[in-house]
């Protein structure tokens, strides 16, 4: 009798399972209990059992054999699994056990970031910037060989130019392989006996890069351009990786922004909200004239079309929102105080006490049954 679980259960999948199914779940279950990402205790056993698992049933032959008779009937065959634990990352994208990419593949560069900040305007109608960043290229004096000009690099014996070195150990699973990044060369496959003397041998120089990136109307904070191509060069011949550049927005004195709308806040005073007027306000195209009607009370919205952000990346803008609001005079002199005692003789001292709305009820009444 065995002690072993039933390897269905260990996937978590049915007995009717595809290969796809049996795949789609190690691949998950493995990424989760990788001992390099998985600290917690019995997460290297449960990984082991994971791949003992997969390695059957990905099988024809033994998974015919394990539905038939079960653990029993795996006796006397050999599990050869050839899995590091820095290696299995590549099963999940795309390079299975025994299959798996050399370490000195070509590898795509790594992508660098870089935060630039506008005016209110810049965001919204665009403008050309002129950035500077450092970054590594492949040095100019070796052309990325790493060796001094007139000699070369030579492939590594302890790796014989594979760039990893493999150690068999014997487990209750049988033979498993482990393997490194070869201490010897690196990971690069090559010696150098004479290094370059501008980069080391590293093959790669840092340098000051200066460009000139257009950024589009309508950015926002938070909105990244990517600048393909413009990020550290690749490993092996692989390609460049990205730039990214990351936008942030200055507040601005008049305006705020919501989505595409501009928003501005307009205090008028009692006589211009009473009579109506005729007034200019700044809008992202320059002052424009702005009709307040009469009776404007407090808290009204005056909508000004298509002078708001311009839509990013399509055409079209958003509205400028003039949110009003009455100014009360805190201090009068003698005339403007007679005046005013004048109107509210011809409006009388009756007081208007406002009716409460059937929502604000409904709130309130919603709000204490919560209570």
């Amino acid at each position: 009798m065995t002690d072993k679980r039933d390897y269905y259960e260990v996937l978590g999948i049915g007995r009717t399972a595809s290969n796809d199914e049996i795949r789609s779940a190690y691949r998950r279950l493995a990424k989760q209990f990788h001992p390099d990402v998985n600290r917690e205790d019995g997460a290297e056993e449960r990984f082991k059992e994971i791949n003992e698992a997969y390695a059957v049933l990905s099988d024809t032959e033994r998974r015919a054999s394990y539905d038939r008779f079960g653990h029993a009937g795996l006796k006397g065959m050999n599990f050869d699994f050839d899995f590091g634990f820095g290696d299995i990352f590549e099963e999940f994208f795309g390079f299975g056990m025994g299959g798996r990419r050399a370490r000195n593949a070509p590898r795509r560069g790594a992508d660098l970031r870089y935060d630039i900040t506008l005016e209110f305007e810049e965001a919204a109608f665009g403008v050309e910037r002129e950035i500077q960043f450092t970054r590594q290229e492949v040095c100019s004096t070796c052309n990325g060989s790493g060796a001094e000009p007139g000699t070369t690099p030579v492939r590594c014996s302890t790796c014989n130019g594979s760039g990893e070195v493999r150690q068999v150990r014997q487990t209750f699973l049988g033979s498993m392989v482990n393997v490194n990044t070869c201490p010897t060369c690196g990971g690069r496959g090559e010696t150098i006996s004479t290094p370059c003397r501008n980069c080391s041998g590293r093959g790669l120089e840092r340098v000051q890069v200066s460009k000139t990136i257009p950024i589009p109307a309508g950015v926002d904070n938070g909105t990244q351009i990517r600048l393909a191509g413009e990020g550290e060069p690749g490993v092996n011949g692989g390609p460049k990786g990205n730039m990214y550049v990351i936008v942030r927005v200055k507040p601005h004195r008049f305006f705020r922004r919501k989505n595409d709308d501009v928003l501005l806040d307009l205090a008028v005073n009692i006589a211009q909200a009473s009579l109506g007027a005729e007034i200019e306000v700044p809008t992202l195209d320059g002052e424009e004239t702005l009709s307040i009607p009469a009776g404007t009370q407090t808290g009204k919205v005056i909508k000004m079309r298509g002078r708001g952000i311009p839509h990013l990346n399509r055409s079209g803008r958003g509205d400028q929102l003039v949110i009003v609001s009455v100014d009360i005079p805190r201090n009068l002199d003698a005339r403007q105080s007679e005046l005013l005692e004048e109107l509210a003789e011809t409006l009388g001292t009756e007081v208007k006490v406002q009716e409460r709305s059937f929502l604000d009820s409904l709130k309130d009444l919603l709000g204490g049954l919560a209570d």
